[in-house]
């Protein structure tokens, strides 16, 4: 995890890069003036002159809204100007700002957008831990229902900067941040909340990273292109992997989709194991996946002892019962790398911790929420459950969404914005574990694996748009493979 522009600051993160920043000589009065400058001059670059109001907050939000005023007020827009508190309460270098505006300051209210083209939300910032409330929830509601072009500056006010809870904010069309996104611009709803984002630079270094050290990262190329599998000239189908999947005898479709993804992704080889009663029916719809029978649940055994097999999965279609419960066991007992999906997740419903403590080798848990939810707990926000989940397991856990968020066990996590609303469709979720085994098989570390499995998966999907079927992503991931090697 190497690309420092994929980093994502928590408001702790924030300050410490702040507090560096100003250590190296850069003051706090200067960055405040760097920040409403850029948010000035991307409000210019968007909207013709127009009148404009710039709500301000009692903190440094608030400082950033009076230099934003004042800029736009030197390039000729009429600007209103309304204060939650009072001119002296404000922090020092916000209070330094608000000084230097020397029109009226009127009070936060929604009389105060009466003819107003543009509406600045200068409130309240990323670190807010309360809902908004009184006189500034009214005026941020009055702002929506006239629908006017609603500007936050670094996060909607109401907006929680680490976990993008939704704490009573209305919807943006524009949000500019500084220097790094935050969580909350990307976790939902605050995604969607802050409309367009844009970055500015402010003049933090980025070399204040390797001080902070982030954890978190907005997933893309950059953190696992150079890890992924690459064909040798002197290979062979077996130094690329053998895949080995369980095929439920009934829902047979999600297991032979998660098989033509993994083997798609790259595995050299790829087989199906089936009772085989369902024999026939897997048999018949694949022709380069192998496919083996299995006359007894003891027939999986040969089958995992076998060394060659280097990447395992079990879950879509297998059942709730005891049989899968064994089988997940068992190829957890091998100690080689091993997705979990769907029904391998919820078998575990009553006894969660026996298969925590089953998991001593590389896995990959890839639960929707309701199957997160059946065997970890569902309080608090999407990252911290997430990492809460890989820590508690052992695994590599995938919780699976619009903002899919990634963990490991020792604390990354990477969160992925790249999926399309068309992976909302029957089977998507198995494909995605078929490509991120693919990965695995080929001896892929598992946040790696797991991390480009994701990111290839909404890839694929964006390119083929809408219409998608799940059956449609393994055959598009060559073309999203042949991308990444051109941009590598």
């Amino acid at each position: 995890m190497h690309d420092p522009t994929l980093a994502l600051l928590t408001n702790a993160d924030c300050g410490e890069a702040d507090r560096l920043t100003i250590a190296a000589g850069i003051s706090g009065i200067t960055l405040m003036e760097n920040a409403g400058t850029a948010v000035a001059a991307e409000i210019i670059r968007r909207w013709t002159v127009r009148p404009v109001v710039v709500l301000c907050g009692p903190g440094n939000n608030g400082g950033d809204g009076f230099v934003v005023a004042r800029m736009l007020a030197r390039a000729g827009w009429r600007v209103r100007l309304g204060l939650l508190g009072a001119r002296d309460q404000l922090p020092p270098d916000a209070r330094h700002h608000a000084a230097l505006w020397r029109d009226s300051v009127e009070q936060v209210s929604p009389a105060l957008l009466a003819g107003a083209g543009v509406i600045v939300d200068a409130l309240f910032g990323a670190g807010l831990s309360r809902p908004v409330g009184g006189v500034a929830a009214e005026t941020l509601r009055a702002a929506a229902e006239a629908d006017l072009p609603i500007v936050a500056i670094d996060v909607p006010s109401g907006v929680a900067g680490d976990t993008g809870a939704d704490l009573g904010a209305v919807q943006a069309t524009l949000t500019v941040t500084f220097f790094r996104k935050k969580p909350g611009h990307i976790l939902l709803p605050g995604r969607i909340l802050s409309g367009a984002l844009v970055v500015a630079d402010i003049g933090i270094n980025a070399r204040v990273l390797d001080s902070i050290g982030p954890t978190v990262f907005e997933n893309g190329p950059g953190l696992w292109q150079s890890a992924l599998p690459r064909a040798s000239p002197a290979g062979n189908k077996f130094v690329r992997g053998h895949a080995l999947l369980f095929g439920g005898p009934v829902i047979t479709g999600a297991a032979r989709m998660a098989a033509r993804a993994a083997a798609r992704a790259g595995a050299g080889l790829t087989t199906i194991a089936v009772p085989e009663r369902a024999w026939a029916v897997y048999a018949s719809a694949l022709t380069s996946i192998m496919v083996q029978p299995l006359a007894t649940p003891g027939d999986l055994a040969p089958l995992l002892a076998d060394t060659r097999v280097t990447g395992m999965l079990i879950g879509p279609g297998a059942g709730i019962n005891a049989e899968t419960r064994a089988h997940v066991l068992a190829m957890l007992g091998t100690g080689r790398p091993v997705l979990l999906d769907a029904d391998a997740i919820s078998v575990f419903k009553e006894a969660p911790d026996d298969l925590f403590a089953a998991i001593s080798g590389p896995c990959v848990m890839t639960p929707h929420e309701g199957e997160f939810r059946r065997i970890f707990s569902d309080s608090g926000d999407k990252l911290s459950r997430t990492r809460a989940a890989s820590a508690r397991s052992g695994a590599v856990v995938v919780l699976k969404g619009s903002d899919t968020v990634v963990a490991a066990p020792d604390g990354r996590v990477v969160i992925n914005t790249n999926a399309p609303e068309t992976l909302a469709t029957a089977g998507s979720g198995d494909v995605l574990g078929g490509i991120i085994l693919g990965l695995l098989t080929q001896g892929m570390e598992p946040f790696l694996a797991a991390a480009a499995g994701v990111w290839m998966h909404g890839a694929a999907a964006t390119s083929f748009g809408p219409g998608l079927l799940a059956e449609d992503l393994p055959d598009l991931l060559p073309g999203v493979r042949r991308g990444l090697q051109a941009g590598a």
